[in-house]
């Protein structure tokens, strides 16, 4: 449920617990800044979700394991900084939501990690419950709920993945992937959502977006009459091979897949024109049986800490404003090739969007295809 406006005299309140607060603790234990739930909540303040996050003892998620994104970095600082006991239940943005829906009456999960696509589905679904944390000032309007249902903490962009040793000049750009002579694969745009973020990633470098993926589709039904698509998968066994020359993935999958086969024989590149950026964001359970735990999560996932541990998956945070050691910096591309990537607009729009594009793949250019 969403939640509701706060009249004068509570943000004059919260703003004087706010100074006093941050005179008696410092910087490390800022006022909370949102509610703790349905309009009419009591606000807590930094200090007390802590406190309370310990007495439950325990965070439970879903579609968060230890594998992706760094995640178990985060779960054992939980766990060292705060004393809470972790599991996880890995599973699909779609099956999160369907969870905590399900499990209303009798709750198990306490937070989870959707794409973006999904944050609107789940407030719809009425699933969710707000905490904006003492970070959201810093969070960009496209990757938060207005009212911190959900929030972004981590994005990605759609980037090229080149085998250096079938390709002399990794392209840095649609023109230099268009003017190649190697072949590229894009994934099952008919099915897979990174694929389709592929097909507006060039829709948007050639002047569409979330409204128009004509440009995109034309690009690629070029490419498909030349011979120079291929109809293989996008994986990490199929880049392993030896046998692709350029995939497009986002960039925290390009960026892994490089290291963990051969950081000198791949490069990675966000193209020059223009690219997609999407995210991903915690969803806090409407019914969370630790609602306080689930929310310090929150908050130390977008902290300095929790940003880094994130870097450290090789999915770039959220929060412009965190310095990454060096050699956390390392894993990830420079900010500058970053300039023209741009987020989806209306995600509302891109859902109907979407829903066209397998018939017109099927219709353009897979047909081209051997």
């Amino acid at each position: 449920m969403k939640k509701g406006i706060k009249n004068q005299l509570s943000m004059g309140l919260m703003l004087s617990l706010l100074v006093l607060l941050l005179a008696a603790c410092g910087n490390s234990a800022k006022a909370d800044e949102s509610t703790n739930g349905n309009a009419g909540t009591k606000e807590l303040s930094l200090t007390e979700i802590e406190s309370k996050a310990k007495e439950e003892g325990s965070v439970i998620s879903v579609g968060m394991p230890d594998s992706w994104a760094n995640w178990k970095d985060t779960w054992s600082d939980m766990s060292s900084k705060y004393g809470l006991t972790h599991s996880d239940t890995d599973m699909s943005s779609a099956e999160e939501i369907a969870k905590f829906d399900a499990e209303k009456d009798k709750p198990t999960a306490d937070i989870g990690d959707v794409g973006i696509a999904f944050g609107s589905v789940a407030v719809d679904k009425g699933v969710t419950q707000p905490y904006k944390t003492t970070y959201w000032d810093e969070i960009p309007n496209w990757a938060k709920d207005k009212d911190g249902n959900w929030i972004v903490g981590y994005q990605g962009t759609i980037s090229f993945l080149t085998n250096t040793k079938l390709v002399a000049n990794p392209p840095k750009s649609w023109e230099d992937l268009k003017n190649g002579n190697y072949k590229i694969i894009v994934g099952d745009v008919t099915k897979a959502a990174q694929a389709q973020m592929a097909v507006l990633a060039a829709a948007i470098a050639f002047g569409g977006d979330e409204s128009n993926i004509e440009p995109g589709i034309a690009f690629f039904e070029d490419l498909a009459k030349k011979g120079r698509l291929s109809n293989a998968e996008a994986s990490l066994a199929n880049i392993e091979k030896g046998e692709v020359e350029v995939t497009l993935l986002w960039d925290f999958n390009a960026l892994n897949y490089r290291d963990q086969i051969n950081k000198d024989g791949f490069a990675v590149a966000i193209p020059k024109e223009g690219s997609v950026v999407s995210g991903y964001a915690t969803i806090i359970n409407k019914y969370a049986p630790h609602p306080n735990a689930a929310k310090l999560t929150r908050q130390y996932i977008l902290s300095d800490e929790g940003q880094i541990n994130l870097a450290k998956g090789y999915a770039r945070p959220i929060r412009d404003s965190v310095i990454l050691p060096d050699d956390v910096a390392a894993k990830l591309l420079p900010k500058e090739e970053y300039v023209n990537a741009k987020p989806v607009g209306d995600y509302k729009v891109w859902e109907e969007t979407a829903k066209t594009i397998p018939q017109l793949w099927q219709e353009r250019v897979l047909v081209h295809l051997n």
